[in-house]
C-alpha cells in the first residue's frame, strides 16, 4: 500500500509538472493522465514475477517501469534547469512547452535505447585472472561466466538460445552460472531454460542458486537443472582434471538461502572442506557479499553476480551502496573477486549504464 501510494504520488507529480506545459486540450489531458494513473497502479505488479509468467500484460508492466524511471528523472532535471533559469528571467511559454515535449521525447529515446541494450546477445567481455601457483597446465584455462538470467516473464527460450550459441562460439573450458536462472516455477518455464542443456564446454557446466530461485521453488529448480546435465554445487566442492592438473570448483548457495531451506544455509567453509592444499581454488557464489567467508575459507577466486551492475542509472547508485562490489574484477584480500554484471535483466527489459554480459575469463599464473 505504501509504495503504491508513494507511485501515484510521482507520477501526479510529473502530470502536474508537464501536462500545463504540453497543452494538449483536455482530451488528450485525460488520455495522459489516464496513462499515469496505470502505470501508477500497474508498476508494483512487476515484483510478482512468478504471477506475470504466461500473461500477456508482462511485457506493458515491465516496460512501462523502465519508461516511467526515465520520465520521473528527465522531469526532475528540466524543473531544475527552468528553476536556475527563472533566476536569470522568467521562463517563456516556448521554453517551458518545448521543455515538456523534450522531457517526452528523451523519455522514448532512453527507452528504446535501454530496450536495445538489455534485448541484444550480450556483449563478451574478457577478463584475466592471475593466480599464484598456478599450474602451468592451467594457464589460460577459460571459465565463460553467465549470471542472472531471469528467464521469467520476458525473457524466454529464443533469447536463451542466441545466449548459448554465442557462449558455445568461444569454446569455453568450464561454464560457469552464478545464480538467479529463473523467476518462475519449474512448470511454467521449464521449456524456456532448456536450452541451458546445449551448453557446451570441455569440462562441462556448473552452477549454484541465486535469490530468485528460493521465491519459487529452489529444490524442484536444483532438480531440473541436474536433468539438463548442470552440475549444480550446494555448498560443495568438485574436481576437474585438466592435462594432468586439478582444479577445484566449489558453489555455495545464496546468501538468503537458509531462509527458504534451512539446508541450503550458505557455507563457504562446508564447501571448502576437504580440498587438499596445493590444488586451486574456484568459488561460484551468487552474491559478491559473500567474499569475506570466501576469502577465509581458502579459495582464490569467486565468481559472483546479483548486482547487475545497478542494471539502470542511477539505481546502480543505491546498488552500490548494498554491495562491496559492484561490478568487475576487485579482491577481498588475497582472494580475486569478479562480479558480472548480468547476461540478463530483473524486471523492466532495459540497462543503462550496465550492459548485460557473457563473461571470459582466463586463468593466468601470477
Amino acid at each position: 500500500m505504501r509504495l503504491r501510494l508513494i507511485l501515484l504520488v510521482l507520477h501526479g507529480y510529473v502530470g502536474w509538472r508537464l501536462l500545463a506545459g504540453l497543452s494538449l486540450g483536455i482530451w488528450s489531458d485525460i488520455v495522459v493522465g489516464g496513462y499515469l494513473l496505470i502505470s501508477a497502479l500497474l508498476i508494483p505488479w512487476v515484483v510478482r514475477v512468478t504471477w506475470l509468467n504466461g500473461r500477456w500484460f508482462a511485457w506493458p508492466v515491465a516496460l512501462m517501469t523502465g519508461m516511467f524511471s526515465f520520465l520521473l528523472q528527465l522531469t526532475l532535471i528540466r524543473d531544475v534547469l527552468l528553476a536556475v533559469g527563472s533566476l536569470l528571467a522568467a521562463p517563456r511559454a516556448s521554453i517551458i512547452a518545448g521543455s515538456a515535449w523534450g522531457v517526452l521525447a528523451g523519455t522514448l529515446v532512453l527507452s528504446v535505447y535501454a530496450l536495445w541494450q538489455a534485448r541484444r546477445v550480450p556483449r563478451v567481455v574478457d577478463v584475466s585472472v592471475p593466480l599464484a601457483g598456478l599450474p602451468a597446465t592451467l594457464e589460460g584455462f577459460v571459465i565463460v561466466q553467465l549470471s542472472d538470467l531471469h528467464i521469467g516473464p520476458t525473457i524466454k527460450r529464443g533469447h536463451l538460445q542466441r545466449i548459448v550459441e554465442r557462449v558455445n562460439a568461444l569454446r569455453p573450458d568450464l561454464v560457469a552460472i552464478t545464480g538467479d536462472l529463473t523467476d518462475g516455477r519449474v512448470a511454467e518455464l521449464e521449456a524456456d531454460v532448456a536450452p541451458l542443456a546445449n551448453l557446451n564446454a570441455r569440462h562441462g557446466t556448473f552452477c549454484v542458486t541465486g535469490n530468485h530461485e528460493y521465491y519459487s521453488e529452489a529444490e524442484a529448480w536444483v532438480s531440473a537443472f541436474r536433468r539438463l546435465g548442470m552440475h549444480v554445487l550446494i555448498n560443495e566442492c568438485d574436481y576437474v582434471e585438466h592435462q594432468g592438473a586439478t582444479l577445484a570448483v566449489a558453489g555455495i548457495t545464496d546468501l538468503s538461502a537458509g531462509y527458504y531451506v534451512p539446508s541450503h544455509r550458505s557455507d563457504a567453509g562446508l564447501a571448502a572442506h576437504g580440498i587438499p592444499p596445493g590444488i586451486t581454488r574456484v568459488l561460484l557464489a551468487h552474491q559478491p557479499n559473500s567474499a569475506p567467508a570466501a576469502a577465509e575459507a581458502g579459495f582464490e577466486l569467486q565468481l559472483s553476480g546479483h548486482t547487475h551492475g545497478g542494471q539502470m542509472w542511477p539505481w546502480s547508485l543505491l546498488a552500490r551502496r548494498a554491495n562491496h562490489f559492484l561490478a568487475g574484477l576487485g579482491k577481498q584480500g588475497g582472494m580475486w573477486v569478479y562480479t558480472s554484471r548480468g547476461t540478463g535483466y530483473w524486471g523492466p527489459p532495459m540497462r543503462f549504464g550496465a550492459p548485460s554480459e557473457i563473461t571470459r575469463i582466463r586463468l593466468t599464473a601470477a
